[in-house]
C-alpha cells in the first residue's frame, strides 16, 4: 500500500515522502497512529498544494533575507564600552549588547544567537558583525563602539 507520511518514521520514510509498505502496517501502524495517510488521489494533490505552499514560502523568505542584508548594509549601531586612564577598556562587547543596541536604535530584531563574532570586542573603533539572517544570505552590521 501507498502511504504518504505525516511525520518523519524511523527506518520508513521522512515527512511528506510517498512510501510503499505493507497493507497491515499501514493500517495498524501508520494511519492508526496517525503518521500517514493513505495516498489517494485527493491526498497526493494535497501534498502538491502543500510542497508549492512550502516552496512559495521558502522564496519569500529568501527575499526577505537578502533586502534585510541590503538594509544593514547602511546601518550602524552605536555600542558604548567603559573606558579608564589611556583608554584602557574594560570588559568586552558582547553579540547580546549589540542584538539590544541593534533593537534599541534601528528597530531591529536580530538574534544575538545569529551573530557571528569570532573575538569578542575589547576596543574602541569600528567593527563589521556578521548576521546569519538565513541559511543562504548572510548581513554585516556596522558596529562602532564609543567610550561611555
Amino acid at each position: 500500500m501507498k502511504v504518504i507520511l505525516l511525520e518523519d518514521v524511523k527506518s520508513v520514510g521522512k515527512k511528506n515522502e510517498i512510501v510503499e509498505v505493507s497493507d497491515a502496517y499501514a493500517r495498524n501502524m501508520l494511519i492508526r497512529k496517525k503518521l500517514g495517510v493513505e495516498a489517494t488521489n485527493q491526498a497526493l494533490n494535497d501534498l502538491k498544494l502543500r510542497n508549492k505552499r512550502a516552496e512559495k514560502d521558502a522564496a519569500e523568505n529568501l527575499a526577505a533575507a537578502k533586502q534585510l542584508a541590503e538594509d544593514l548594509k547602511n546601518k550602524q549601531v552605536e555600542v558604548k564600552m567603559k573606558t579608564g586612564t589611556g583608554g584602557r577598556t574594560f570588559g568586552s562587547i558582547s553579540t547580546k549588547e549589540i542584538s539590544e543596541a541593534a533593537k534599541a536604535q534601528l528597530d531591529l530584531e536580530l538574534d544575538k544567537k545569529k551573530m557571528q563574532l569570532t573575538d569578542p570586542i575589547k576596543a574602541l573603533g569600528f567593527y563589521d558583525v556578521p548576521v546569519k539572517l538565513h541559511p543562504q544570505v548572510t548581513g554585516s552590521l556596522r558596529v562602532h563602539v564609543v567610550e561611555g
